[in-house]
C-alpha cells in the first residue's frame, strides 16, 4: 500500500497546531520521522533534543493554522 507522506505531514502540522502554546510553540507528541520531514519542509525548526516541544517557523504557524482551519472547522 502507497501512503501519501505529505497528507501525514500535514495532517500533523495541523495537530501540532491544537497544542500551540507560548505564540509559537507546539508539543511534540508525533513520530520522529513526520517531525524529520516538517523541520526538511522549513515548517518547524530542529525538533531534536530533550525540548518536549517544537517551535514553528513563520511559514510552518501560517500554514498549520490555515490547515487546522480547513481540516477542523465547522
Amino acid at each position: 500500500m502507497a501512503i501519501n507522506t505529505d497528507k501525514i505531514d500535514d495532517a500533523a502540522l495541523a495537530l501540532l497546531y491544537l497544542t500551540l502554546h507560548d505564540g509559537y510553540r507546539a508539543w511534540k507528541g508525533f513520530d520522529w520521522d513526520v517531525l524529520g520531514r516538517l523541520h526538511d519542509k522549513g515548517m518547524i525548526h530542529d525538533p531534536v533534543g530533550k525540548v518536549k516541544s517544537v517551535v514553528f517557523t513563520e511559514e510552518g504557524l501560517e500554514r498549520a493554522k490555515t490547515l487546522f482551519e480547513e481540516l477542523f472547522e465547522e
